[in-house]
């Protein structure tokens, strides 16, 4: 009996494999699919502002919390999906890169205290013990209700990476002409080691992230050249990005004290609402180099208050000053307060009366970075920039996250086997 029972639980962990890994290719990463979920922060153990990237054989633990805005006892499941260096499903089943369970719930819970928005708020350790990957490579991490995966509240990216591998770089000034003043150029080379590489172009591949944004990602890149196990990556306009600027922030830690980004604060009942300073258009400003963290976020309270559930929400009032609006585009505001995505809940709508973009956020007790940028309406699948609003100087403080992915011969899928990030400041030649 046993025996046909661990044949029947092994049959079903491998159509839920299958059934995942299908349905990977309709789901969009680092997106919330529930509108009660809010305030979702997956990042290293006690890190708030790092990539949630797991080394195999270490004792590292990655945290994720989110928020269920129902005020409610729910049952929350998670699991992961192997997937290639695009983001692509892996043609490997589940056992060859997990081992325990398939699926594991989510236990630990806190209802809010103090607050006056009532919530719940959901955290877990990864990987756990009942459930952790064994393969190095990109994992899609799925949550949702009921052990169903339809009901699919969000997902989040993570990586598992296995050192096989070594990156070097710098950072620096570009030298073409009409990049000099407003780009950045990524140089850096990578030791191969002992991976046995036959085709360096076929079995290597990179992916160069600006501030962990994916949206922008340089995804193309291939060696200039290659010297035994070494292959550089320098050519002149393959490893440039545009600077941007420093991003702009608004300090939320607390409701009662208004820090000079906030213009005022209305309090109601079971309420609260909180009006930014408005914000300018900064393309044609001279650089002013202001301390950001590229465009993330952390939850604190200035309270003495645990701000995982004690922390409050409030609906923060935005507004960019436009004498006239940006014809043929949409205007976004933008960072990982809005999971880097473009959607209506953060576009901007322009107010003829008040002559500016507005719109609104609810956002949890913390300190956030944001930019706005324009989108092309007249072009399918225009990008997010920013030239027109934020401008783009070669000085401005970025971080450049760069993931080596290596397929072995005959392999199934990408292996991470090496990162590292760099700063065009402290990494800049």
């Amino acid at each position: 009996m046993r025996t046909a029972a661990f044949f029947v639980m092994a049959f079903a962990s491998c159509l839920f494999g299958s059934n995942l890994a299908a349905q990977v290719n309709a789901i969009t990463p680092d997106h919330v699919y529930f509108n009660n979920i809010r305030s979702v922060k997956f990042n290293q153990a006690g890190d708030q502002l790092s990539l949630p990237m797991y080394t195999i054989g270490t004792g590292e633990k990655l945290e994720l919390q989110f928020d269920d805005m129902d005020n409610d006892v729910k049952n929350y499941y998670y699991s992961f999906v192997l997937c290639n260096a695009d983001w692509t499903p892996a043609q490997v089943n589940q056992f060859d890169y997990m081992r325990g369970f398939s699926e594991t719930r989510i236990l630990n819970y806190k209802l809010s205290s103090v607050s006056l928005q009532r919530y719940t708020h959901y955290s877990v350790q990864l990987p756990g013990t009942n459930s952790y990957p064994v393969k190095s490579g990109n994992y899609l991490l799925k949550v949702y209700l009921d052990s169903d995966t339809s009901q699919l509240a969000f997902t989040r990216r993570m990586f598992v990476v296995e050192n096989k591998a070594g990156i070097s770089g710098f950072i620096q000034q570009p030298i073409a002409p009409k990049l000099f003043r407003t780009y950045q150029k990524i140089n850096f080379e990578v030791n191969t080691g002992s991976l046995n590489i036959q085709n360096p172009f076929d079995q290597i591949k990179v992916v160069v992230l600006q501030n962990y944004r994916w949206d922008n990602a340089l995804t193309t890149l291939r060696p200039q050249f290659i010297n035994g196990n070494i292959l550089k990556y320098n050519a002149e306009q393959d490893c440039v990005m545009p600077a941007g600027k420093e991003y702009r922030w608004i300090d939320l830690r607390s409701f009662r004290l208004q820090t000079e980004r906030v213009q005022r604060s209305e309090y109601h009942n079971n309420s609260t609402d909180v009006f930014a300073v408005p914000d300018h258009e900064r393309a044609d400003k001279v650089y002013q180099f202001i301390k950001d963290i590229n465009g993330k976020y952390y939850l604190a309270t200035l309270d003495d208050y645990d701000p995982t559930f004690e922390g409050d929400y409030a609906s923060v009032h935005f507004s960019f000053a436009a004498p006239e609006p940006y014809a043929g585009y949409d205007m976004y505001i933008f960072g990982e307060l809005t999971d880097y995505e473009c959607n209506n809940k953060n576009k901007l709508t322009y107010n003829g009366a008040s002559r500016a973009y507005e719109g609104t956020l609810f956002l949890k007790q913390g300190y956030y970075n944001y930019i706005y940028g324009l989108v092309d309406k007249t072009v399918p699948n225009a990008k997010f920039q920013t030239d027109l609003t934020e401008g783009d100087y070669w000085e401005t403080e970025n971080n450049y996250t760069i993931l080596l992915y290596y397929r072995p011969l005959g392999g199934r899928s990408d292996e991470l086997v090496s990162s590292i990030t760099l700063n065009s400041i402290l990494n800049r030649k």
